[in-house]
């Protein structure tokens, strides 16, 4: 099949997707006894995961795979064992299959809006996995575009589709231990020395697999040279491609902490401040492995924080709050939730479990939910709709941006910045903490602290002072021809 170019892709997949967006919700062609006819765009250990998932789904057939590393893809195509899977490496030539009737896409974070947006374009639903953008704007679009042509659009946020967390923040909201104070996630993961967590320099470019196209992998970033040890997975690490941890494990319990703010957090937050640092590492990657975000949400704030050292320099626990690990605390006034992924308990304000649980299935029916929603054409049937994703990821980059345009201060000088926020300074104090039992050397490896910006959350841009920096980093610059457009 011959190459696309860009503009005549968007032009005959726009003049489609009218089409389909007018047409009756089953007057498509699907395969065999109504399948529903997916293909699975970006085939490594998520991906691969979503090729598992669909070749073993009553009522779905998975009908192809793409990938920019061939390599990947035939490993996934054997996996399965499906010999007759096709197989594509251009995601422009799978999107002009007609045989596909949706994409289940795990790609870097930095291919999430522009695969999305081309999808909707050429009359696919989309199953996209978390977050859901790289950059606040180009979110809206994908949301701008899942409208347009009446697309399902789908969030890989699992535990949206957990019953045990909606029934526990129904509960909350109907103010069984009163107002909520303040909603915190938490991602404390190991990400130190000898896992994926760190990311190797090496002293020039390294050479790429023959397997690979790395203009198609790098796509909407720039094509850096490849400059560290490992291709894949690390890109979370580095800025061009990822978001860190609060973009990769985080967003789960970001997303969690803000439904549980019910609809006081339906938009961005009006303002953001964030401090951290990659401590202990010393390595090629970009991202902090030590973030705290402080949202101001009224009444009641969300405050996430990430760490990715161990209790101790060179233990092998991690820390928790209040029994949170990788998971949300929800304090109100006469008690608190404390849950991870399978649920959780209320708490009284002393720390004794009361004896009321929220359980039950977890994320597992997520995929189920999404293939629900292609059949019955409602958006109000998704569990994780792209608006939904498209928030809770934003404030993810929000929490990036504030860090990223920060400044190295000194501990008392971080400690007289924040001294009038007494949730912030909770946070501050026992990150400082965990730092020291690091032994981390803050002369060498300041704290960076970002300022405090403010954020409208009509127009999803930040105002006011240093907003013409933070604005910077709300839209990339694009690589031509992987652009997302300005209108979808």
């Amino acid at each position: 099949m011959s190459k696309l170019n860009r503009r005549d892709f968007i032009k005959n997949s726009m003049i489609a997707g009218a089409t389909i967006a007018m047409a009756t919700p089953f007057s498509r062609v699907r395969g065999a006894n109504n399948d529903i006819r997916i293909a699975v765009v970006g085939t490594g250990g998520q991906g691969g995961g979503h090729c598992q998932q669909w070749s073993r789904m009553e009522g779905v057939r998975l009908v192809a795979i793409c990938d920019a590393d061939l390599s990947q893809a035939e490993r996934a195509k054997r996996r399965i064992n499906m010999p007759d899977l096709k197989v594509y490496q251009d995601i422009r030539e799978l999107l002009d299959d007609k045989s596909v009737d949706a994409i289940s896409s795990a790609t870097p974070n930095h291919w999430h809006s522009l695969v999305t947006v081309w999808a909707c374009q050429a009359g696919k639903d989309v199953y996209i996995e978390k977050p859901a953008s790289h950059e606040i704007w180009e979110g809206r679009k994908m949301v701008e575009a899942a409208r347009k042509y009446n697309r399902i659009v789908q969030i890989g946020t699992q535990k949206r589709s957990s019953m045990a967390h909606k029934e526990a923040f129904e509960w909350i909201h109907a103010g069984n231990i009163g107002a909520i104070k303040w909603s915190r996630g938490f991602c404390y993961k190991p990400r130190g020395i000898g896992t994926n967590g760190i990311v190797n320099a090496t002293n020039g470019p390294n050479p790429l697999p023959d397997s690979l196209d790395y203009n198609l992998w790098c796509g909407p970033a720039d094509m850096e040279p490849l400059r560290r040890e490992r291709l894949h997975y690390n890109w979370h690490w580095v800025w061009n491609t990822g978001s860190g941890d609060v973009g990769n494990q985080g967003i789960h319990e970001m997303d969690l902490a803000r439904w549980a703010l019910g609809d006081s957090a339906n938009a961005l937050a009006p303002a953001v401040c964030s401090f951290g640092g990659r401590f202990g590492v010393f390595d090629a990657g970009e991202t902090p492995n030590t973030l705290v975000s402080y949202f101001d949400y009224k009444p009641a704030p969300l405050i996430f924080e990430v760490r990715g050292l161990p209790s101790t320099k060179g233990g092998r626990s991690m820390d928790n709050f209040r029994g949170a690990r990788i998971g949300i605390v929800v304090q109100c006034e006469n008690g608190y939730f404390q849950a991870g992924d399978g649920g959780g308990w209320i708490y009284n304000n002393d720390g004794t479990r009361t004896d009321k649980q929220f359980s039950g299935r977890g994320g597992g029916s997520h995929y189920q939910n999404f293939i629900d929603a292609v059949r019955s054409r409602k958006i109000e049937d998704l569990n994780a709709d792209i608006e939904k994703g498209h928030i809770s990821s934003a404030l993810c980059h929000m929490g990036n941006i504030s860090y990223r345009i920060g400044q190295h201060k000194s501990i008392e000088e971080i400690k007289e910045t924040i001294k009038d926020n007494s949730d912030l300074t909770d946070s501050y104090e026992r990150a400082l903490t965990h730092l020291q039992a690091n032994e981390i050397d803050f002369e060498k490896e300041p704290i960076t602290i970002g300022p405090i910006l403010t954020m409208d959350p009509k127009t999803e841009k930040f105002t006011g002072e240093l907003s013409d920096y933070a604005n910077m980093y709300v839209k990339r610059n694009y690589r031509e021809p992987f652009v997302v457009p300005d209108t979808v």
